[in-house]
């Protein structure tokens, strides 16, 4: 542990990322961490008379990615006020992360030739939770503009696979604005102040990978204010508010790996003289740390649809531009360019053994099937979006971003939720060739993409070892339907992933009627041959 003297004041103090600790520029100098150039204590204080940005999901692409964007804006005095960030009620990720270090961030950022840059964030003014007067306060507020999200496709779903609300959703509607805390219902709850205050026009901005994110996150709010209206809660006027143009609901596209935070970054930081460095597991098994580490790359595309104004955002690197062109943009990397083939080797390399993405893009068949899903197959139904060039980036994506040996990123980490994802990731492509070819029977990759999730849900490994399945809502059905498949037996398959493979709301699309779910199980059932087989069908297909 390393200590430092500040010169105004007696006495001695580690070097701390806390306000007080950063007074000391020269020791974080010599530690090579850059230091914000604006007077935070002002920033903040203007932000809690007159918040301009609120943000729900303060995790750590938001802390590293959105933050930075606020902090290069309040830098050029091109801001004045930063962003209230909103952590899910209950939870201790304020308590843990954001108060202890008076929400500063320490942005790590791993670049593919092993070198870092390293800088330390404060345009994050605020931590609050939802369900607090607070958070209605800054609806409130007349010069609010922006509330924008990063909190996964899950926390848009207000209703399970079956299309029945999930409990918690299902009481916040029977109790009304005034009880809502899960982020949905305290979003409609901050709308409906807002209304009442004077119905002030705002951006509601999804900021997660999900396909239409903006339509994702006006649907739940506005269901959640027609559950209000019918029971009396609302008035009906207030529902015409958030349909109105005064409440806008901009699609975009963020793309950013931020895998967790690493211990070697840690000890690297700790070597270097900061303290408290060592991540952290919350209570809902969030990895987070007073850092956040980060790959280099970063792109952020924005429906340029402000009712309220908004900061210059593409002076810090933001595409602002028109709905078509984000569309184009979010197809391309979610359903192409990049993340099919992140969850194509994240449930493949749980099941070979694998516990980083770089170690899997030196493996032959795993380079070959991302490249088939990607510049292959989903190549053919993109359309070029125009700011950037589908071919670049998913060169990029294989060469530069996937590769890089200094991203910790894991994929357990990426095989989370991916029942919440596949619809998106494989499901578009497949409706694409079926639009476009009557059936998407040409897939190859994709099928196989699909049989790897499957074996991956057996929860066991290419060589007959458990493993442990990573979180997801739906994981409790999907193990039932598998549960009586054995490895080393594939007569034990008799049909039980039919009604997952014809399932429309996970895939989007029914695979039998896309010509493709017969292959997926017969893929499948190969891969249950015995030790080994995984590696096989892989082989054999590729």
């Amino acid at each position: 542990m390393v200590f430092f003297a500040l010169s105004m004041n007696a006495g001695l103090y580690c070097m701390e990322l806390t306000l007080l600790g950063i007074k000391d520029k020269q020791a974080f100098a010599d530690a090579g961490i850059a230091l914000p150039a604006y007077d935070i204590e002002k920033m903040v204080e203007n932000t809690k008379q007159n918040p301009k940005w609120a943000h729900f999901g303060a995790g750590n692409i938001f802390r590293i990615f959105i933050g930075s964007v606020a902090d290069d804006l309040l830098a050029s005095g091109d801001m004045d006020t930063g962003i209230s960030c909103v952590g899910r009620f209950g939870t201790d990720l304020l308590d843990q992360i954001f108060t202890p270090y008076d929400n500063l961030v320490l942005g790590v950022t791993l670049k593919a030739d092993g070198g870092t840059e390293k800088r330390v964030i404060a345009s994050l003014a605020e931590g609050l939770t939802t369900g607090t007067d607070r958070l209605n306060a800054i609806f409130t507020n007349k010069e609010l503009q922006i509330a924008s999200f990063t909190i996964t496709e899950k926390g848009y779903a207000l209703t399970n696979s079956n299309g029945d609300y999930f409990p918690w959703i299902a009481s916040e509607m029977e109790a009304g604005p005034a009880k809502a805390t899960s982020t949905m219902g305290a979003v409609c709850a901050g709308l409906f102040e807002r209304y009442l205050a004077g119905a002030h026009p705002i951006a509601i901005v999804s900021m997660d990978n999900c396909s239409h994110n903006g339509d994702r996150l006006r649907d739940a709010v506005v269901g959640f204010a027609k559950e209000w209206q019918a029971r009396g809660f609302v008035e009906a006027g207030f529902v015409d508010y958030l349909l109105s143009e005064k409440v806008s609901f901009p699609w975009s596209m963020i793309d950013k790996i931020t895998p967790r935070p690493a211990e070697s970054v840690a000890k690297e930081l700790e070597e270097a003289g900061l303290v408290n460095m060592a991540p952290i597991v919350t209570s809902s098994g969030t990895y987070i740390a007073p850092f956040v580490n980060a790959e280099e790359p970063q792109y952020l595309v924005i429906e340029d649809k402000f009712p309220n104004g908004r900061p210059p955002l593409e002076k810090a690197g933001v595409y602002l531009t028109d709905r078509e062109t984000v569309n184009n943009v979010e197809r391309m990397k979610v359903t192409t360019c990049l993340n099919p083939l992140h969850t194509a080797l994240a449930v493949y390399g749980c099941v070979l053994g694998y516990d980083l993405i770089s170690q899997e893009m030196k493996d032959e068949e795993l380079k070959k099937l991302v490249w088939q899903i990607g510049p292959v197959e989903g190549m053919k139904v993109v359309t070029d979006p125009g700011i950037l060039s589908p071919q670049e980036f998913v060169e990029e994506v294989i060469n530069v971003r996937l590769p890089n040996p200094f991203m910790p990123d894991a994929p357990q980490r990426i095989a989370t939720d991916t029942s919440q994802k596949v619809g998106i990731r494989f499901g578009e492509t497949i409706k694409s060739y079926v639009e476009k070819y009557g059936d998407a029977k040409k897939l190859k990759a994709v099928p196989l993409a699909i049989a790897g999730w499957c074996r991956y849900l057996l929860g066991v490994d290419d060589e007959g070892q458990a493993f442990e399945i990573s979180p997801d809502p739906m994981l409790d059905e999907l193990k039932e339907k598998v549960i009586t498949i054995e490895v080393g037996n594939p007569k034990s398959y008799k049909g039980q992933l039919k009604p997952l493979l014809s399932n429309k709301a996970i895939f989007g699309i029914d695979l039998y009627d896309a010509g493709i779910g017969e292959t997926v199980e017969e893929i499948f059932v190969e891969q249950l041959a015995g030790p080994g087989a995984v590696r096989k069908t892989l082989q054999k297909h590729l």
